[in-house]
Order: C-alpha cells, then structure tokens, then sequence
C-alpha cells in the first residue's frame, strides 16, 4: 500500500517521471549555487535577483506568448541588466549595494505583473509567478538539464576561487586575477539558475529550492564537500516529497516542493547540530580542576 502510494505515480503517469526529472536538474545544478549564495551572505540577493527576472520573461511573453525561448533569454538578458545596474549604482552613489537590489526588485516585480497583465489571462499570470512543474515539456527539460550541466563544470572551474571568495574577497583580489571573474562569473550562474528554476517553479519561488536546502544542510554540516552533497540531496528528497503531496493531495506542485523543503529546514533549525535545541544538546561541561 505504501510502496504503491511513493512509486506508482511515477510509474504510471509520464508528466511526474518529467517532473521528477526536472526537480532532480535543479537539485543538481541550483542547489550548489545556493550554497555559495548562503556563505556569500547573499541570500537575500537571490530573492531579488528572482523577481528582477520577471519583466524580461514578461516581454518575452507579450511578444511571442508562452515561448520557452523567448521567455528564457529575456529573463536572462534582464537579471543580468538588474545586477550590473545594482553594482552600478552602488559603486557610483551613497546606496549599498543591498538597497540598490531592493529598489531593483520591487520595480521589477510590480513592471513584470503590469506587463503579464496587459496582454494575459489570470491563468497566465499564475504560470509566470508560481511555474508549471508538472507541465514541463522535452525542451524544458532540455533547458533545464543544459543550464545544470553548464553550472557543474563552471563550479569545478571557479570552485577555489570561489570558496576563497567566500571568506575572505580582500584577500582573492590581492593575490589572484580570477577575482572578478568567479564574482561576475558568479552572478551570471545565479540568473541561469534562477531562469531555470522560473520554469519549473515560477519567479516567486525558483529561489526556494537554492536557499532552503542549503540553509537546512548548513545547520547539520560544517566542510563545504559534505554540505554541498547533504543540500542536493535535501533539495532532491524535497522534490520527490512536494511531487507526491501534490499528487495524493491535489495541491499545487511548486508551493507543495517548497513546503517539504520548508519543513525540512525547521526541523533542521530545531535538531541539527548548528540548530537551536541540538546547540544547547551539544554543550559540554567545562573541566574543572
């Protein structure tokens, strides 16, 4: 009973096989660039480079419909307007560059909703904000799992000068030329994923699945390697859980891998090591002479 209720869905109906798929792409290739978000101290920045995406994948959408294409390279182009605007602008005014994403966000949000609304139905507006991930076709997933591939090797490339980046970016940039290139190279990882994760899960939620898996994996391990393994896994695990409560339930499936990824995150706050119950479990007593 049980063993049917996890595998016959995916054995029986071909749109939760690609989904699966999909949410196992993603796991793979945006789940490590969130690792490096969340030691980047950059999470925040995800959530607004997610919706900075929205008016590119809106125009896309109000020139040639629902275009996988179209959709994607404007989503692209404008996250990567949005962050060298917000560098800009904090390099050349008294504005942090925290608020200049800020702005950028909600500028981008409410101008992509606008333009989404001038031409579509709710229906659509749904499909942008909140994904379709049941709904994934061969060239999404061929979208998908192209941007995971490209992410992979451009980690294992950039992956010292990143996690030197990570923790101490005076130091890169006084002793390598790569800095820049891991940064720049760096944000340009995140808009791909980012783009990636829209179709599956709407520009609302594609940061979910980088952030809460990673922050959840974060609590339990302490070396980069075991974290990056645990927050995929995580993020994997979640998709599999969102998919089948989407199934039995008949709820919706992106909200539905978001919640499971949520509800691991809290129990990993509450019992992980790096927790806050498991901090206080941990504790050992102090010698004493």
């Amino acid at each position: 009973m049980i063993a049917d209720a996890l595998f016959s869905p995916f054995a029986d109906f071909e749109f939760m096989r690609r989904a699966l798929a999909g949410c196992l792409a993603l796991a793979l290739g945006a789940t490590p660039v969130g690792v490096f978000l969340l030691l980047r101290r950059m999470s925040l920045m995800g959530d607004a480079m997610a919706h900075a995406i929205l008016p590119g994948a809106a125009l896309g959408y109000l020139a040639f419909g629902l275009s996988l294409g179209a959709m994607t390279v404007g989503g692209i182009i404008a996250g990567i307007v949005v962050a060298l605007a917000a560098g800009l602008v904090a390099r050349s005014s008294i504005l942090k560059e925290d608020a200049s994403l800020a702005a950028f966000y909600l500028l981008s949000i409410a101008t992509g909703v606008m333009i989404v609304s001038l031409r579509g139905r709710n229906l659509d507006l749904l499909h942008v904000l909140f994904g379709s991930v049941l709904a994934l076709d061969d060239a999404s997933l061929l979208l998908i799992s192209t941007i995971t591939t490209a992410t992979l090797v451009a980690l294992a490339l950039l992956y010292r000068p990143l996690v030197l980046e990570c923790f101490d970016a005076a130091f890169l940039r006084g002793v390598s030329a790569a800095s820049p290139i891991a940064h720049y190279g760096f944000l340009v990882l995140v808009v791909l994923n980012l783009v990636a994760g829209f179709h599956a899960l709407g520009t609302l939620m594609a940061v979910g699945i980088m952030i809460l898996p990673s922050a959840a994996a974060r609590l339990w391990v302490k070396r980069l390697p075991a974290m990056l393994g645990l927050a995929v896994l995580i993020a994997f695990a979640s998709g599999i859980g969102g998919l089948l409560a989407s199934f039995h339930a008949d709820v919706p499936a992106g909200p539905a891998i978001i919640l499971v990824t949520g509800i691991v995150y809290v129990i990993s706050l509450i019992l992980a090591p790096g927790g806050m119950l498991g901090a206080r479990l941990d504790r050992r007593p102090h010698l004493e002479s």
